[in-house]
């Protein structure tokens, strides 16, 4: 079975699941420790009761990735097909979670399914977030952890901080250049 991973700027070396510290879209070396933006260190996102934290020295689009996630995250079921007829559901699927959150960024205006990400932006991984899908499922990375529908704790769209939980070459990359 074919895979994709669609790769949207992730959160340097967090969306990637290693390493300590990225080079960001401003060329610079972020930390994903603990430290201040002022620092150049940028704090590694954490989930608390059962929503991801935005890291300060984000950018903007990516801040409103996470914060789109959050609004959906551990307070919606799971149902098949859910978010796809409207990124305004009572219950999503793993690809209407991830539609959700990146149409937070506005990285999509329409709702995609799990095969339409795998053609979704450019190949490769991105510097904050990364995409991935195949033809039955999709989730997302962003700034080090994992928003999906499965991997998580209880139902419906969540965030866990286990990112390769699975084998990621099952899954294609793909990469939103700019945000």
């Amino acid at each position: 079975m074919a895979a994709a991973l669609i790769a949207l700027p992730v959160a340097p070396a967090a969306a990637g699941g290693g390493g300590t510290s990225v080079t960001g879209s401003g060329g610079g070396t972020q930390s994903t420790g603990s430290g201040d933006a002022d620092s150049g260190t940028c704090a590694k996102p954490k989930i608390v009761h059962g929503r991801a934290t935005v890291p300060d020295c984000a950018p903007r689009r990516v801040k409103k990735v996470i914060r789109a996630a959050n609004d959906i995250a551990k307070g919606t079921g799971y149902c098949y097909g859910g978010g796809h007829g409207s990124f305004k559901s009572n219950c999503y699927d793993c690809s209407g979670a991830v539609s959700y959150a990146l149409h937070g960024g506005h990285f999509v205006d329409t709702p995609m399914d799990s095969s339409g990400f795998m053609r979704w932006a450019k190949k490769g991984k991105g510097d904050w977030f990364t995409v991935y899908s195949n033809p039955g499922h999709a989730f997302l990375a962003v700034a080090g952890l994992r928003f999906d529908t499965s991997m998580t704790k209880g139902q419906g769209p969540g965030w866990a901080s286990r990112i390769k939980d699975e084998n990621l070459k099952d899954f294609k990359h793909r990469a939103k250049p700019k945000y």
